[in-house]
C-alpha cells in the first residue's frame, strides 16, 4: 500500500519492481490523503453508490490520479484502458472507441483513463462526447491544470470535476510508515524525518522514490547528513500555469492585506521556484499603483527604484531591493480610490461615445471658430479668487459625475479635504461659463 503515485513504469521480467509500484494501493480504502473524496462520506464514495459518472481528476503530481482511476475500474468491473494525451492521436482514439463498442455489445463496460487530458485540443476533446453520452465509455481524465481554462465546456458539462489535494504532512507520514514496512526503518532523526517529508513537497510518489534512495543507509542521519545524501527536490512551481497565478495572487493579496510576513513568504516562494524577478518587479509596481495609490505616492517611486536596482545588481543581491519594496507596500496606507475612479471614468467614456467638450473650453484660433462660440465665456482660473473658477468641464448636458473618492488614510486624507473644498466653492460660484 502507499499513497498515490500517478503511474509506475512496466518492468522487465525478473527486474525488481520499483518501490512505488510495490506499494500501490490495492483498494480505494488504502489510498491516503484524499479523505474528502474517499472517506465514508466522501464525494467519490457517494458517486460509486449511485453509479460511476465520467470524471475529471484535477490535482498536482503524485497524489494518485492514475491509482484512483485503476481502482475505480476494479470496483465497478469495468475494463481499464489507459492512454496519454501526449502520445495519442485521432486514429488511435477511433480504434479505442470501436473496441469499447464491441466490448459493450458483449455486456462489458470500459473505463477510459486519459492522462494529461488538457493536452487534447478542442476537436479531440469533442470526439469523446458521443461515446460518453451513449455509455460506450466512462471517461476519467487526469489533469494538473485548471479544467475551467483547459477543457471545453461541452466536456465539462458531461463530467464531474473532482479536486485532489497535495498530500499534507500527516498523509506523507502515513505513507512513510508504509514504505518502511517494505524497506525497513530508516535511520533518521526526527528533524531529518520532517525534512524528508518536506523534500517530497506534497508528492507521494516523490517521497517513495526518496525512501528508495535511502534504503540500506546507515545512520543516524540528521538533516545535514540527509541533505548531503539526497539532492533536494525542487518545489513544484509551474511558471506559466495555475501555480504561477495562484502564488502571484497570494503575494498581491498579502500586500493588500498589510501582512509583510506573508508577502515576503510568497515572494520567496516564487523566487525559489525560479520566477523571473523582472516579472515580480513589474507586478509589485502594479500593486503600488492599484492598492496604495495616492495614499502614499512614494510607494511607486520605491518600486521603480527597486526595479532599477535589480537591473543593476541582478540576482541574488538585487532581490533584496524587491523584498524591501514588498515590505514598504505591505505597511503603506492603502487606497484603491484612483484605480476605481479611473475605471469608472473609462466606463463612462465608453458609454458616452463622442460627445465634444463644452465650447467655452475649446480654443478658437480662427474667426469662424470664434463666431461659432468657441472659447466664449472661458474664465482663466489663475485670475479667479483662490485660483478656482468653478466652471464646468464636462460635455454639455452631461450630469456631473463623481469618480474620485479619496480615503481617510495617508496622503489621501489631505486630498479628501481639498476635494471637499473645491466642491463647496463650485456650489457657491455656480457652473460659470458654458452651462455653468
Amino acid at each position: 500500500m502507499a499513497d498515490l503515485f500517478d503511474s509506475a513504469p512496466d518492468t522487465a521480467p525478473g527486474a525488481p519492481r520499483p518501490l512505488a509500484d510495490r506499494l500501490r494501493p490495492a483498494r480505494l480504502a488504502e489510498v491516503v490523503g484524499q479523505n474528502h473524496l474517499l472517506g465514508p462520506d466522501g464525494t467519490l464514495t457517494r458517486m460509486l453508490a449511485a453509479g460511476l459518472p465520467s470524471l475529471v481528476l484535477w490535482g498536482p503530481p503524485g497524489v494518485g490520479k492514475t491509482t484512483i482511476a485503476r481502482l475505480l475500474a476494479a470496483e465497478t468491473a469495468l475494463e481499464f484502458v489507459q492512454i496519454s494525451a501526449i502520445f495519442t492521436g485521432v486514429p488511435e482514439l477511433r480504434r479505442i472507441f470501436e473496441a469499447a463498442r464491441m466490448r459493450r455489445a458483449q455486456g462489458r463496460g470500459t473505463l477510459l483513463f486519459v492522462d494529461e487530458i488538457h493536452r487534447f485540443n478542442k476537436a479531440q476533446q469533442d470526439s469523446f462526447l458521443p461515446h460518453m453520452e451513449d455509455g460506450t465509455i466512462v471517461l476519467v481524465g487526469a489533469t494538473t491544470e485548471n479544467p475551467s481554462f483547459e477543457l471545453n465546456a461541452a466536456l465539462l458539462s458531461r463530467a464531474q470535476v473532482l479536486v485532489l489535494h497535495r498530500l499534507d504532512d500527516a498523509a506523507l507520514e502515513a505513507l512513510l510508515v508504509r514504505a518502511e514496512a517494505a524497506t525497513g526503518p530508516l535511520p533518521l532523526t526526527a528533524e531529518a524525518r520532517a525534512m524528508l517529508r518536506a523534500m517530497a513537497d506534497g508528492d507521494g510518489r516523490a517521497l517513495i522514490n526518496l525512501v528508495e534512495q535511502l534504503a540500506g543507509a546507515e545512520g543516524p542521519l540528521d538533516p545535514a547528513a540527509l541533505g548531503a545524501r539526497l539532492s533536494r527536490r525542487a518545489a513544484v512551481y509551474d511558471k506559466t500555469g495555475d501555480g504561477h497565478y495562484n502564488l502571484i495572487s497570494a503575494l498581491h493579496k498579502s500586500v493588500r492585506g498589510s501582512d509583510p510576513d506573508a508577502a515576503l513568504y510568497w515572494l520567496a516562494r516564487m523566487l525559489e521556484g525560479g520566477e523571473d524577478p523582472r516579472y515580480l518587479a513589474r507586478r509589485i509596481t502594479r500593486m503600488a499603483i492599484e492598492d496604495i495609490g495616492l495614499a502614499d505616492p512614494a510607494a511607486q517611486r520605491i518600486c521603480l527604484d527597486a526595479w532599477e536596482i535589480y537591473e543593476r545588481l541582478g540576482s541574488p543581491e538585487g532581490e533584496l531591493a524587491l523584498a524591501e519594496a514588498v515590505i514598504y507596500l505591505a505597511l503603506a496606507p492603502k487606497s484603491n480610490a484612483a484605480y476605481t475612479a479611473f475605471g469608472a471614468a473609462r466606463a463612462l467614456a465608453r458609454r458616452s461615445g463622442s460627445l465634444p467638450p463644452p465650447k467655452h473650453i475649446l480654443n478658437a484660433p480662427t474667426r469662424l471658430m470664434r463666431e461659432q462660440g468657441y472659447g466664449a465665456g472661458y474664465r482663466y482660473d489663475h485670475d479667479a479668487e483662490d485660483g478656482f473658477s468653478g466652471q464646468d468641464y464636462f460635455p454639455e448636458g452631461m450630469q456631473r459625475p463623481a469618480f474620485y473618492a479619496p480615503v481617510e488614510r495617508g496622503q489621501e486624507r489631505e486630498m479628501r479635504k481639498r476635494l471637499a473644498w473645491f466642491a463647496r466653492l463650485r456650489a457657491e460660484r455656480g457652473r460659470a461659463g458654458g452651462g455653468g
